[in-house]
């Protein structure tokens, strides 16, 4: 993914979408989303909700996830959010609290000391 754009994108509370989204830089969801999202950074936020299959360089979920993600990096899980689904990252992060029913596969390529 292309890191040279920082822009913010915002789905808003109240807001619904439905179909592909790409995005570079951030998005930040506090809406409904079903389809597909491929971009740089995705963030869930509490009152977000999202059913989708996702391709993304880093997500951290504090709402609701339900469906397929590919994270080349980060995954973040916050102690407010639940995700169902299949996760692929590099990085897996789950605070106590979450929920977290999902198939997981983890690749990290760094090499221990």
């Amino acid at each position: 993914m292309d890191k040279s754009r920082d822009g913010m994108s915002i789905i808003d509370d109240g807001l619904a979408v439905e179909g592909k989204i790409t995005v570079r830089g951030n998005l930040v969801i506090k809406g409904e989303v079903q389809g597909t999202i491929e971009g740089d950074s995705v963030v869930i936020a509490k009152e977000g909700r999202v059913a989708a299959t996702v391709r993304v360089a880093s997500i951290t979920i504090a709402g609701s996830f339900d469906g397929d993600v590919t994270v080349d990096g980060d995954f973040a899980l916050l102690a407010s959010g639940s995700c169902t689904g299949k996760v692929r990252c590099r990085t897996l992060t789950v605070e106590k609290g979450s929920l977290l029913n999902a198939e997981i596969s983890t690749a990290n390529t760094e090499k221990s000391p």
